[in-house]
């Protein structure tokens, strides 16, 4: 069973963190993951610096365009994370764009991500029938889930049919917009919640877009598993440095 898969049998509300690699320094990328676990951090989602980052907001998209300043590649990060199953055991999770992956070999970089211990993959610009016909095969030859998204606009036909060819879970975004910390959620928000939540879907859903503390947190996961934080989590680095991240999740879960 892929540690993903583990980690949602757990009985517990899950806390998932997004940073981007290479970020706010070239070689930080390494120390980041293995700090948010000691911090108790659930699952890791390690982005991949893109030069158009169309699904991110101002937050994430500042943090990929320094890490691809002070030199961040694809080639880069499987470099830093040879070694990394040597002190991390959470699930880890590659989320970037699809042309770096196409540019380096999408089998070359499945393999890769299997030889260092990657679990998955978050590609937000891989349309799901492209992924079902030509790449699924491969990512699972290599024991990759694939996480897809979904949004309030995203029909019933789509979201069961995502449902029906996943094997971890369902990234909920919470809303249509672009990444980026709020400071709650609204009627409309967890009306869609609910409706997803009613569907009785066979993966879990993990709720991310808006997730900034421990109020959108705990309201997100009362509807959800776990919930996702990102440009909240780079905001927190950015401000008060690497070594505050346990200062971070704590104000999560206290």
């Amino acid at each position: 069973m892929n540690r993903i898969q583990h980690k949602l049998n757990e009985d517990k509300k899950l806390l998932s963190i997004y940073f981007t690699a290479g970020y706010p320094n070239l070689n930080d990328t390494v120390a980041i993951i293995q700090d948010l676990e000691k911090s108790g951090v659930d699952m890791i989602e390690i982005g991949l610096p893109f030069s158009d980052p169309l699904a991110d907001g101002p937050t994430i998209q500042a943090s990929s365009t320094k890490a691809l300043k002070n030199g961040m590649t694809t080639e880069v990060l499987f470099k830093q994370l040879k070694d990394i199953r040597k002190s991390v055991s959470i699930p880890l999770i590659i989320m970037g764009y699809f042309n770096p992956i196409l540019q380096f070999g999408v089998e070359a970089f499945c393999k890769k991500c299997n030889e260092i211990g990657i679990d998955g993959l978050i590609i937000p610009d891989l349309p799901v029938d492209v992924y079902h016909e030509h790449y699924k095969s491969i990512f699972e030859s290599y024991g990759l889930i694939n996480v897809f998204l979904i949004t309030p606009q995203t029909s019933e036909k789509r979201i069961r049919f995502i449902d029906s060819i996943s094997n971890g879970f369902i990234y909920m975004v919470s809303s249509a917009s672009v990444t980026g910390s709020k400071t709650g959620f609204g009627d409309k928000q967890t009306q869609y919640f609910e409706r997803i939540k009613n569907m009785n879907l066979k993966n879990p859903q993990v709720i991310g877009f808006g997730i900034s503390n421990k109020e959108t947190f705990t309201q997100a996961t009362t509807y959800a598993k776990g919930a996702i934080i990102g440009s909240a989590f780079i905001k927190h680095i950015t401000n008060n440095g690497v070594e505050t991240i346990d200062e971070f999740t704590k104000q999560i879960r206290i």
